[in-house]
């Protein structure tokens, strides 16, 4: 596959993007439109919109390549993806009619009133700091691919592969915000399905095999298994781990994230909001149940055409750029793209939006909408795509697969104190938290948790900690909380 045409196409695509976000914001571009979208975006748009969302480039390369990994993983992620589609129940039912009564354009306003100011600004701090670092862990995992199989050949150095990344994420997003967002996301979305279903094709044509052949294939290879019961101490493919830990990591990581639960705000009324979400979570779960059928083709292909790659992740481009084909690379690089970049900009625009409202009170001012206000927003979307060229940049100098890893890991445990906060918030009514000591508890709370999970086995019989640990991070939130809290007092009627 000639680099040349991978960078053509890359080239055009962003051209569609950004003719896409002068369209969007030729009547308006004020922060009405970049926050919440003026409130009246398409429900059917965001649904669809939100599978790109969700399914980052690292989901696109990973969970295809983890079907074949030798610690035996075949399809037990179906099992975490069960959960997801639980969580998202709980959030239809739970979270979004709680924003919508509020009508919050950030979601952690609801944490001041609940909690205090110091919790509120904990709770968005924890974003922030999360969404940041996890955003750009899953650029730089794609821009690595980007660098080796195109920019390498034009010997420009990564960090400038970077920074034409983000300034081309920037360009189309930095006016129209999520009413842009909305709209490109929907195209990336079926970018990304077409894809999907264009390399099963591929492939199955490589292997001259029939749709019906396919699935007999998958269903009878040694990849296909989905449910895993046995040895709940010492395995992490335990179903009640893996779908527990879906579970309660989609309620923190969506329900509590601004990200994508801003999305879902930019919707008329909660009827719609919940109308998206369900028709979301249903395509969700199918995506994922063919992003698994292509690990499991692409491991075939390779048994039989004797191919062999370093690391799982390195599967799924290396036989769709370098074996199958001219137009099955495009279609690669088109779903890879498309879900990276979905992720990142909306990442960015939530981000954005959190700082804005959270920490510059954007929400509490008079005309949000004023020239100044408007400046002061682009200034802090500047701002944060240079935090996030300076944090890839980091992970590229670190170089060590286990650091970043380690610290990606991290970034995720950060989301169990949300949980803790919002379950207090919703539970414990009678009841007010000493707001000084909550960023501490917050702070010891993902500690504890790190060093339970390294040290499971010799504490707890040989108990091994998998996503579930997100459940321990936040009852334990939830338990400092407890502690260090006190009666609500009554005030007098007069």
């Amino acid at each position: 596959m000639s680099p040349g045409v991978l960078l053509l196409f890359i080239i055009g695509y962003f051209f569609v993007l950004v003719l896409i976000a002068f369209l969007t914001t030729q009547k308006t571009s004020d922060n009405d439109t970049f926050f919440v979208a003026n409130r009246n975006s398409k429900w059917y748009l965001v649904a669809f919109g939100m599978i790109g969302t969700a399914l980052s480039g690292v989901t696109f390369i990973s969970v295809p390549g983890k079907v074949g990994a030798p610690t035996g993983d075949q399809f037990s992620y179906f099992q975490f993806v069960l959960g997801n589609a639980a969580g998202f129940v709980v959030i239809c039912l739970v979270l979004l009619p709680l924003y919508y009564r509020l009508k919050l354009t950030s979601i952690y306003s609801y944490i001041e009133g609940a909690l205090g100011k110091r919790s509120y600004k904990t709770a968005a701090g924890i974003f922030l700091i999360s969404r940041t670092i996890g955003s750009a862990f899953r650029l730089y995992l794609v821009v690595i691919i980007l660098q080796k199989f195109i920019f390498d050949s034009y010997h420009i150095p990564f960090a400038v592969t970077v920074l034409i990344c983000l300034l081309l994420i920037w360009s189309y997003t930095f006016k129209g915000g999520l009413k842009t967002i909305i709209i490109t996301d929907s195209l990336q979305t079926l970018f990304l399905v077409t894809s999907v279903f264009l390399s099963i094709y591929f492939i199955c044509r490589s292997l001259d095999l029939s749709a019906l052949q396919a699935f007999e294939t998958v269903k009878n290879s040694n990849y296909s298994k989905i449910f895993f019961w046995h040895d709940l101490l010492g395995s992490k493919f335990h179903f009640l781990k893996q779908f527990l830990g879906g579970m309660f990591i989609t309620i923190a990581m969506v329900g509590l994230d601004q990200d994508l639960m801003q999305k879902n705000l930019s919707l008329k009324n909660i009827r719609e909001a919940q109308k998206n979400m369900f028709s979301f979570t249903g395509v969700f779960v199918v995506i994922n149940l063919f992003f698994l059928s292509v690990g499991a083709l692409l491991y075939i292909y390779a048994a039989n055409k004797g191919v062999t790659v370093a690391k799982t992740d390195y599967l799924y481009p290396t036989l769709a750029l370098n074996y199958l084909g001219l137009v099955p690379a495009i279609v690669f690089m088109l779903g890879l793209t498309a879900a990276t970049f979905a992720t990142t900009d909306s990442a960015l625009t939530a981000l954005t939006t959190s700082f804005c409202v959270d920490f510059l009170n954007f929400n509490k001012k008079a005309d949000t909408n004023s020239k100044q206000m408007v400046a002061t927003r682009h200034y802090v979307h500047i701002g944060f795509s240079g935090l996030m060229f300076l944090t890839i940049i980091l992970f590229n100098a670190i170089n060590n697969d286990a650091v970043v890893s380690a610290i990606f890991k991290i970034a995720s445990y950060t989301y169990g104190p949300l949980l803790g906060l919002y379950g207090f918030g919703l539970l414990m009514t009678t009841r007010q938290v000493n707001d000084k000591l909550v960023p501490f508890i917050c702070l010891i709370s993902p500690a504890i948790c790190y060093f339970l999970s390294s040290e499971s086995k010799k504490w707890l019989g040989g108990y091994v900690f998998d996503n579930e640990l997100i459940i321990v991070n936040g009852l334990i939130t939830f338990a400092g909380l407890l502690l260090t809290s006190a009666p609500k007092q009554k005030v007098a009627a007069l």
